[in-house]
């Protein structure tokens, strides 16, 4: 991680393939979105450090992301805290020169890699946050996932006011762990995922699964099984939690709608692909399956 402190800001300094713009174009893609505000150019983010609520502002001057803490800066290990966040969130820690050669010399990818030059994978650093997300998410549409995810979050998360707005946190697994699947059919969540959902949070809450013991299973395939091994999560969430949360460049959510939808509008299909002619496509794609799947994401918000 590359970023000096300046006490009342930090700046943290990107990789050159790295472009603020395209990122903040994917993180403005639905206006139901809580979890984060877009004003004048800035993200602003509230993040939880131990017990403390830290609100930062995100932005971008002469190639250094700057880091502003409205609320007044907090100490150094907050402010390290929020670096290494942002850091992740960005996946800035991927080299992406690799990507970029292949995907110049792939027919799918060629057009895409130049206009969205700079693009990262918008990460969900936070296991529960990812996985429930991509339970929300399941057989819905984006806009009902977004509906559903803004109740949830206003219901269950903590949250900051500053200057008459409202920033939120994710709810903590803990919170979800000690309420019924009654309370999530309230928001309009079906009983299934309730399940699920709270199934994942108790799950945490006694030790049985977090994002360290996932990691340190190392083996891709191996993580992926054990994902699957959980009640309510399938193929598709597994993939995406390996690609969103755990920077899995090679995950690869092949049945996912949105990435057959940007396949047959880019290639200008008369229907979607098949599984077997995605694979076809997909064949240069090896160890980035995951950007790949991102930057064709990317093409359905023009």
């Amino acid at each position: 991680m590359n970023w000096i402190d300046h006490e009342s800001y930090i700046e943290i300094y990107p990789p050159k393939e790295y472009n603020f713009e395209e990122c903040l174009i994917f993180l403005d893609r639905s206006k139901l979105e809580v979890l984060h505000q877009i004003n004048e150019g800035a993200v602003y983010k509230l993040i939880k450090v131990k017990e403390s609520l830290v609100l930062c502002k995100i932005g971008f001057i002469k190639d250094v992301i700057k880091v502003e803490f409205p609320i007044g800066p907090p100490s150094i290990h907050f402010r390290k805290k929020a670096a290494e966040f942002i850091w992740e969130w960005f996946d800035l820690d991927q080299d992406l020169g690799e990507f970029y050669q292949l995907a110049d010399q792939d027919k799918v990818l060629k057009t895409l890699v130049h206009k969205y030059y700079g693009l990262r994978i918008i990460s969900i650093p936070d296991l529960f946050e990812a996985l429930v997300w991509a339970i929300m998410g399941q057989q819905i549409n984006l806009t009902f996932a977004y509906t559903l995810k803004k109740r949830f979050v206003e219901q269950y998360g903590e949250s900051l006011i500053f200057r008459g707005e409202t920033y939120w946190l994710f709810p903590s697994f803990e919170k979800i762990a000690t309420i019924t699947v009654e309370d999530l059919r309230k928001l309009q969540i079906t009983n299934r995922k309730a399940e699920y959902i709270i199934g994942i949070a108790r799950a945490m809450a006694n030790g049985e699964l977090s994002k360290e013991l996932l990691l340190q299973k190392m083996d891709y395939q191996q993580i992926r099984k054990s994902l699957m091994m959980i009640r309510g999560i399938g193929a598709w969430t597994a993939d995406y939690v390996l690609m969103k949360c755990l920077h899995y460049t090679s995950s690869f959510p092949v049945a996912d709608v949105g990435l057959h939808n940007a396949l047959k509008n880019l290639l200008d299909l008369e229907r979607k692909p098949t599984m077997e002619e995605l694979q076809d496509y997909a064949a240069n794609w090896e160890g980035w399956q995951a950007y790949a799947t991102f930057y064709l994401w990317r093409s359905l918000y023009d």
